[in-house]
């Protein structure tokens, strides 16, 4: 959930590791800080609030170290304070630490320390474990490398941590267990970072440890050990996909609306290679290689959280009513804590935009041990989800660095509907005319989604203008539509925070429907689908209680437009794709009413982008 960076090589450490953080940022962003080690002495700077109050301090830091490490951080033991906020040293100074996850024994090892006559400045978890190490060091003479590898194994928990020595200015040490950590590998220089953004313009080639590994990087090399046992593992050096532009606003305010405009390019990349209209196919290795475990799964369940749990829901939709399979679709949080029954003929799917959500990685694990065939979709190659499934697929959708997602939503729907039509196709639940109808309007969609953003950016804006002060929201949805009235609901609180409930249209008059007055805004999804009758008869309720409805329509549907306060228009497509047609003007919607507020649209207050601890 914390950023964590860090710099051993022959340039100066500052800039680089404060570039580091900034593009880090995404992952936490209540406190921040930075150490250095110049001449064998540590200069240590930090600070409540985000890198650029860093920066401020660090203003007067005339700074020649080539060696350092940095921390952003997303509070989770210890509120957002100065005291508490990343590096932390050992009592004796020696020793420096960056850590993000849970240390979940810390209270005893705490203890043990306070016996021993130990001191502590802060309330985290984190200065816990660096005084770990030092006490381990300072008893059994060890070096530091070893007193990190002898203290992870006493500690319980979820972790990715940096340490660094005063008197070994050239080394540092670094672990992870259930947190994800990179090594960047340059010329005669190493980077560390949480993901690969703070050293992509320096290198493309770079080593992500495993769960359970460590490494000791010096500028002879990096050498990697298993925590457990200290045996030496040989590491696969990877090279990098992502470019700095993508990874950089390009002009946009924010890069929120920067990755809304990304979609039409981000669902065809997803759909590239895949999608072949010309041939009749859908092309996907990891159905296809397993496609018998597919078909003959007596039920699919998937798990995932957040938006992704919004994209799993359609996904429930779509492979029930096109591939006749049973689904079930389940919070990762709950699922792993409530016994469920999971066999040999499950497949589980598991998505996660960033492929490390630790619920859904733990639930993931909990699936595998039962005998479930696992498959992933999740956005990031070689993340802790893509390594753990047996099969998967990558959404292509580039890396998203706004805290609410859009872009990584709308791929996951297009591999999802992909995942149906060619599990259909097989299973011979649709006709091959269908099937073929199916892939010619699927590939067609990237183009209705530019329509889409086009049309509506200038009239959804002035619509936000209009309900900027309100303080609740309702959203309705039928059918495929259920899902994408939560995402749109969710899209508004994540930054507006602005009260909002995602609803069935049909649940509205058992309880809802008492909310509705002349101050309540309802956001209803009615296009001309399946159901239509039905959800205008809602939306005649909501006008008998004088409420204001914003309704997203079918292009030249003049029934609805007559009957709304607000229409917002889309292009004409099956039931099946319009969840990824009518998600842009709610995500658009949810933007401009952030930004009319003055909210930090792209790191909306005590959220993360990464959710790497439980």
């Amino acid at each position: 959930m914390c950023g964590i960076t860090g710099y051993i090589g022959h340039k100066q450490a500052y800039p680089i590791i404060i570039n580091g953080l900034k593009r880090l940022e995404y992952r936490g962003y209540d406190s921040a800080g930075i150490i250095l080690n110049e001449n064998n002495s540590f200069k240590l700077k930090k600070t409540k609030g985000k890198v650029s109050d860093l920066e401020k301090i660090c203003s007067n830091l005339n700074s020649t170290a080539t060696v350092g490490m940095g921390h952003t951080r997303w509070a989770t033991h210890g509120i957002p304070s100065d005291k508490n906020s990343h590096p932390h040293l050992s009592n004796n100074g020696k020793i420096a630490i960056v850590h993000n996850g849970i240390i979940e024994n810390y209270d005893t090892i705490k203890k043990m320390l306070l016996s021993k006559g130990f001191t502590f400045q802060s309330e985290t978890d984190t200065e816990v474990l660096v005084n770990l190490i030092q006490y381990i060091q300072d008893s059994q003479k060890l070096n530091i490398s070893t007193a990190v590898r002898v203290a992870l194994n006493e500690v319980i928990g979820a972790y990715a941590i940096a340490v660094i020595e005063v008197d070994q200015p050239q080394e540092m040490v670094v672990a992870r267990l259930s947190s994800p950590l990179a090594i960047g590998i340059g010329d005669n220089e190493y980077f560390v970072a949480s993901d690969a953004s703070p050293f992509i313009e320096f290198t493309k080639e770079a080593v992500y440890l495993e769960d359970g590994e460590m490494a000791t990087i010096t500028l002879k090399g990096v050498d990697v050990h298993k925590i457990k046992d200290n045996k030496k593992v040989n590491p696969i050096i990877q090279e990098l996909k992502i470019s700095l532009e993508e990874i950089e606003k390009g002009g946009y305010d924010h890069f929120m609306l920067k990755e809304i405009h990304e979609q039409p390019k981000s669902i065809m990349d997803t759909m590239r290679g895949r999608l072949l209209v010309e041939k009749g196919i859908i092309q996907m290795a990891g159905i296809w290689d397993y496609q018998e475990k597919f078909l003959n799964a007596k039920r699919i369940i998937i798990i995932s959280c957040g938006t992704s749990w919004h994209a799993g829901l359609i996904g429930e939709y779509l492979i029930e009513d096109l591939a006749r399979i049973p689904v079930e679709v389940e919070y990762a949080s709950e699922f792993r804590y409530r016994n469920p029954i999971i066999t040999d003929e499950d497949i589980v799917i598991a998505i996660s935009q960033s492929g490390e959500t630790a619920d859904t990685l733990a639930a993931l694990k909990l699936a595998k041990e039962k005998g479930a065939f696992i498959y992933g979709i999740c956005n990031v190659v070689d993340s802790s989800i893509a390594r753990l499934t047996d099969a998967g697929s990558y959404t292509h959708a580039g890396p998203e660095i706004g805290v609410a997602s859009t872009k990584a939503f709308t791929a996951q729907l297009a591999v999802l509907t992909m995942i149906a039509i060619k599990l259909a196709k097989h299973k011979g639940t649709i006709s091959k005319e269908k099937f073929n109808s199916l892939l010619t309007e699927l590939e067609s969609i990237p183009v209705k989604v530019e329509q889409v953003i086009k049309d509506t950016e200038e009239q959804v804006k002035k619509i936000a203008e209009l309900y900027v002060n309100v303080n609740n929201f309702l959203y309705l949805g039928r059918g495929y539509n259920y899902p994408v009235a939560l995402e749109g609901a969710l899209k508004l609180k994540e930054i507006s925070y602005i009260h909002a409930e995602g609803y069935p249209a049909a649940e509205m008059k058992h309880g809802p429907i008492a909310l509705i007055d002349e101050n309540m805004p309802v956001v209803v999804i009615a296009p001309k689908t399946t159901h239509y009758d039905k959800i205008v008869s809602n939306i005649q309720e909501i006008n008998s209680r004088k409420g204001k409805v914003i309704a997203i329509v079918t292009q030249e549907d003049s029934q609805v437009k007559n009957i709304v306060s607000q229409a917002i228009e889309i292009p004409a497509v099956s039931e099946y794709f319009v969840p990824i047609l009518a998600s842009v003007p709610l995500q658009l919607l949810a933007y401009d009413i952030a930004v009319m507020r003055g909210v930090n649209v792209d790191q909306p207050r005590n959220l993360a982008k990464s959710v790497t601890v439980e």
